[in-house]
Protein backbone atom coordinates (compact mmCIF):
# COMPACT_ATOMS: atom_id res chain seq x y z
CA UNK A 1 0.00 0.00 0.00
CA UNK A 2 1.48 3.37 -1.08
CA UNK A 3 0.16 7.11 -0.09
CA UNK A 4 1.17 9.91 -1.25
CA UNK A 5 0.91 13.71 0.20
CA UNK A 6 1.66 16.48 -2.05
CA UNK A 7 -0.19 19.99 -1.93
CA UNK A 8 -2.87 18.84 0.98
CA UNK A 9 -4.11 16.00 -1.06
CA UNK A 10 -3.69 12.66 -0.46
CA UNK A 11 -3.64 9.80 -2.69
CA UNK A 12 -3.67 5.98 -1.40
CA UNK A 13 -2.38 3.36 -3.12
CA UNK A 14 -0.11 1.08 -1.00
CA UNK A 15 1.99 1.82 2.34
CA UNK A 16 4.45 4.68 2.74
CA UNK A 17 7.61 4.00 4.33
CA UNK A 18 8.48 7.82 3.26
CA UNK A 19 7.00 10.49 1.10
CA UNK A 20 8.52 13.96 -0.45
CA UNK A 21 6.75 15.78 -2.67
CA UNK A 22 8.32 19.03 -4.54
CA UNK A 23 7.09 21.65 -7.28
CA UNK A 24 8.53 22.81 -10.01
CA UNK A 25 6.85 26.40 -11.41
CA UNK A 26 3.31 25.06 -11.80
CA UNK A 27 4.13 22.93 -15.21
CA UNK A 28 5.69 19.95 -13.45
CA UNK A 29 4.54 18.02 -9.70
CA UNK A 30 7.40 15.85 -8.75
CA UNK A 31 6.24 12.97 -5.63
CA UNK A 32 8.65 10.53 -4.50
CA UNK A 33 7.07 7.89 -2.11
CA UNK A 34 8.86 4.38 -1.03
CA UNK A 35 7.11 1.51 -0.61
CA UNK A 36 7.23 -1.02 2.21
CA UNK A 37 9.40 -3.21 -0.28
CA UNK A 38 12.19 -0.40 -0.87
CA UNK A 39 11.42 0.64 -4.13
CA UNK A 40 11.15 4.09 -5.01
CA UNK A 41 7.91 5.71 -6.53
CA UNK A 42 8.59 8.53 -8.02
CA UNK A 43 5.33 9.94 -9.74
CA UNK A 44 5.23 12.97 -12.18
CA UNK A 45 2.24 15.38 -13.15
CA UNK A 46 2.46 17.42 -15.90
CA UNK A 47 5.02 18.57 -18.22
CA UNK A 48 8.71 17.39 -18.80
CA UNK A 49 10.42 19.89 -20.11
CA UNK A 50 13.75 21.47 -19.93
CA UNK A 51 12.28 23.69 -17.01
CA UNK A 52 11.55 20.92 -14.66
CA UNK A 53 14.40 18.57 -15.97
CA UNK A 54 16.96 19.42 -13.34
CA UNK A 55 14.72 19.14 -10.26
CA UNK A 56 13.40 15.75 -11.63
CA UNK A 57 17.44 14.91 -12.56
CA UNK A 58 17.96 15.55 -8.84
CA UNK A 59 15.12 13.19 -7.72
CA UNK A 60 15.55 10.12 -9.95
CA UNK A 61 19.78 10.54 -9.39
CA UNK A 62 19.23 10.19 -5.49
CA UNK A 63 16.95 7.36 -5.78
CA UNK A 64 18.46 5.85 -8.58
CA UNK A 65 21.83 5.78 -5.67
CA UNK A 66 19.82 4.78 -2.92
CA UNK A 67 17.14 2.73 -3.88
CA UNK A 68 16.75 -1.10 -5.04
CA UNK A 69 14.81 0.03 -7.68
CA UNK A 70 12.70 2.97 -8.82
CA UNK A 71 9.38 3.05 -10.88
CA UNK A 72 8.66 6.63 -12.81
CA UNK A 73 4.59 6.63 -12.69
CA UNK A 74 3.80 8.81 -15.65
CA UNK A 75 0.00 8.53 -15.87
CA UNK A 76 -0.45 11.75 -15.09
CA UNK A 77 2.42 13.44 -18.11
CA UNK A 78 0.91 15.19 -21.16
CA UNK A 79 4.09 15.91 -22.68
CA UNK A 80 7.70 14.94 -22.66
CA UNK A 81 10.67 16.57 -24.66
CA UNK A 82 14.17 15.45 -25.08
CA UNK A 83 15.37 16.96 -21.63
CA UNK A 84 13.20 13.71 -19.91
CA UNK A 85 14.69 11.37 -22.11
CA UNK A 86 18.51 12.36 -21.27
CA UNK A 87 16.91 12.16 -17.48
CA UNK A 88 15.15 8.48 -17.67
CA UNK A 89 18.48 7.83 -19.38
CA UNK A 90 21.25 9.59 -16.65
CA UNK A 91 18.70 7.52 -14.07
CA UNK A 92 18.52 4.32 -15.68
CA UNK A 93 22.77 4.25 -15.97
CA UNK A 94 22.70 5.45 -12.27
CA UNK A 95 20.64 2.91 -11.03
CA UNK A 96 22.44 0.05 -12.89
CA UNK A 97 25.65 1.29 -11.65
CA UNK A 98 24.25 1.25 -8.18
CA UNK A 99 23.08 -2.79 -8.61
CA UNK A 100 19.31 -1.39 -9.03
CA UNK A 101 17.00 -0.98 -11.44
CA UNK A 102 14.54 2.04 -13.34
CA UNK A 103 11.33 0.98 -15.12
CA UNK A 104 8.51 3.38 -16.26
CA UNK A 105 4.66 3.10 -15.79
CA UNK A 106 1.92 3.99 -17.32
CA UNK A 107 3.23 6.60 -19.81
CA UNK A 108 -0.03 7.76 -22.32
CA UNK A 109 0.13 7.42 -25.88
CA UNK A 110 1.73 10.87 -26.68
CA UNK A 111 4.35 10.08 -24.00
CA UNK A 112 4.99 6.82 -25.16
CA UNK A 113 5.44 7.42 -28.83
CA UNK A 114 8.45 9.47 -27.79
CA UNK A 115 9.76 6.87 -26.00
CA UNK A 116 9.64 4.41 -29.04
CA UNK A 117 10.33 6.88 -31.32
CA UNK A 118 13.89 7.32 -29.71
CA UNK A 119 14.40 3.87 -28.40
CA UNK A 120 14.06 4.28 -24.47
CA UNK A 121 11.54 1.57 -24.93
CA UNK A 122 14.00 -0.87 -25.12
CA UNK A 123 16.61 0.56 -23.06
CA UNK A 124 14.18 0.75 -20.11
CA UNK A 125 11.52 -1.36 -19.27
CA UNK A 126 8.13 0.44 -20.04
CA UNK A 127 4.83 -0.81 -18.13
CA UNK A 128 0.84 -0.24 -19.06
CA UNK A 129 0.64 -0.04 -15.20
CA UNK A 130 2.07 1.08 -11.94
CA UNK A 131 1.38 -2.22 -10.70
CA UNK A 132 2.65 -4.31 -13.47
CA UNK A 133 6.48 -2.11 -12.83
CA UNK A 134 5.97 -2.65 -9.54
CA UNK A 135 5.77 -6.74 -9.87
CA UNK A 136 8.42 -6.32 -12.91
Amino acid sequence: MMAATTAGHTRSEGSVADTEGAAVPERLLITRTTTDGGVCVVTLAGEVDLDGSGQLRDVLLSAAESAAGTVVDLREVAFMDSSGINVFIAAHQTARDHGGWLRLAGPRQTVLRVLQLVGVDALIPCYATLDEALAG
